[in-house]
């Protein structure tokens, strides 16, 4: 049995005009996809960036700096153990060891400029990141720590 094959007919198409249209058609979605979606990367990577947690290193100051604060009133927050402090500190600061600060952060205003003192100024480095990180703004910490004070002469009280 044979069979009849016949030539098969090219598909009938669209004229050259109208496939030209579809495919800047199609074309055109994919890039309005792309740019929406470079637009949604944007828009996320600013959120991101804005809404981070700020943990950059605290702002140090010097005794000389420190000492024009605390004549002009700033708050010294001394971050040493209290032996230390029975030692000697500066007069009219506030004692809170830096093991106790995360449980006393209450204790401290917001609204005011804060120096972050403690021996040598390593521990006040952590004290002022730690304030910084819970919302504390107007924070510095002493380079050099109570060492830098009295070896530049500023009042110790005993």
């Amino acid at each position: 049995m044979s069979r009849k094959h016949r030539p098969e007919s090219p598909p009938k198409s669209a004229p050259a005009h109208a496939q030209r249209h579809k495919r800047s058609g199609k074309r055109g979605r994919n890039l309005t996809a792309v740019w929406v979606g470079l637009g949604v990367v944007a828009v996320l990577a600013a959120a991101l960036l804005l809404l981070r947690p700020k943990s950059s290193a605290p702002t140090e100051v010097t005794a000389a700096q420190a000492y024009e604060k605390y004549q002009a009133g700033v708050l010294v927050v001394d971050m040493r153990t209290q032996e230390e402090w029975n030692q000697g500190h500066i007069d009219k600061s506030i004692l809170i060891p830096l093991d106790e600060l995360p449980n006393r952060l209450n204790e401290l205003p917001k609204d005011r400029d804060i120096v972050v003192v403690c021996h040598t100024g390593i521990r006040a480095k952590e004290g002022a990141t730690i304030l910084s990180n819970a919302g504390f703004t107007r924070v510095s910490c002493l380079s050099g720590g109570l060492q830098a004070w009295i070896d530049t002469g500023y009042p110790v009280q005993q």
